[in-house]
């Protein structure tokens, strides 16, 4: 289960990469690279991310054994 966390905490990583360049920048590189918001694989990157998110909720709730456990 190791892997599946790392994942997603990698493109968590990169959702919030993304916000910050819309924050700082008003520049959403997703977008860019997709060709637009609505551009149906941005869509899907944005729902993966979201997605990646919703996983590492669970992350939080895990106790120290458990998660020891995972990555082993």
């Amino acid at each position: 289960m190791m892997i599946v966390n790392k994942i997603a905490l990698l493109l968590v990583i990169v959702g919030a990469l993304n916000w910050g360049l819309v924050g700082l920048f008003s520049f959403d590189l997703v977008a860019w690279i997709c060709g637009g918001a609505t551009a149906i694989m941005a869509r899907i990157i944005y729902t993966i991310i979201a997605l990646a998110g919703i996983w590492c909720i669970s992350l939080l709730f895990m106790d120290n054994e458990e998660a020891e456990h995972t990555h082993a």
